[in-house]
C-alpha cells in the first residue's frame, strides 16, 4: 500500500538510518502551516498498517497522528523521513525465530512529565517469550 503511494507521488530522496531525528521539537508553532493538510493525514493513515509488524515506527508515527489539524511544514518532513527509513530498511520487521529457550523477558522504562507539548508522564513495556518479541505498549 505505501509502495503505491511511494511511486504515485516518489516523496523520499535518499535512505535514512532513524525514523525521526532526536529531540526535535514538533510542537514549536511558528513553523510554516503545510499547504496539503489532506495529503498529510493520508500519508500518516497509510503509515497506521505497517506499525503492525514494525515497532520501530509506531513511536514517530503515533507522535505524528496528533497533528492532523494543523500539520507544520517541520510535521511534513518527519513524515518524508519515515518514508526514507523504511526505504533503507525494507526487511525490518517482527521476525520470530526458535532459539531453543522458553525464557520470558520483560522490559519497562517510564518518563516523568517528558511530553513537552502537555506535560504528561510517559511508560512503555516489552515482553520477549523464548527471543521474540511478543508484546510492546506505550501509554500516557
Amino acid at each position: 500500500m505505501l509502495w503505491i503511494f511511494w511511486r504515485k507521488h516518489d516523496l523520499w530522496g535518499e535512505s535514512a538510518s532513524t525514523p525521526m531525528k532526536a529531540n526535535v521539537n514538533l510542537w514549536f508553532n511558528d513553523g510554516h502551516t503545510f499547504d496539503d493538510s489532506g495529503r498529510y493525514r493520508k500519508l500518516i493513515g497509510k503509515f497506521i498498517y505497517p506499525t503492525i509488524t514494525r515497532p520501530d515506527i509506531t513511536f514517530v508515527v503515533g507522535i505524528l497522528s496528533r497533528f492532523m489539524h494543523p500539520p507544520r511544514e517541520a510535521h511534513w518532513s518527519v513524515a518524508l523521513k519515515i518514508l526514507a527509513y523504511i526505504k533503507g530498511y525494507p526487511g525490518k520487521t517482527l521476525m520470530y525465530r526458535k532459539y531453543g529457550h522458553v525464557c520470558v523477558f520483560g522490559y519497562i522504562d517510564s518518563d516523568y512529565a517528558g511530553d513537552r507539548g502537555n506535560m504528561k508522564s510517559m511508560t512503555g513495556y516489552c515482553t520477549f517469550v523464548g527471543g521474540n518479541l511478543v508484546t510492546w505498549r506505550s501509554k500516557k
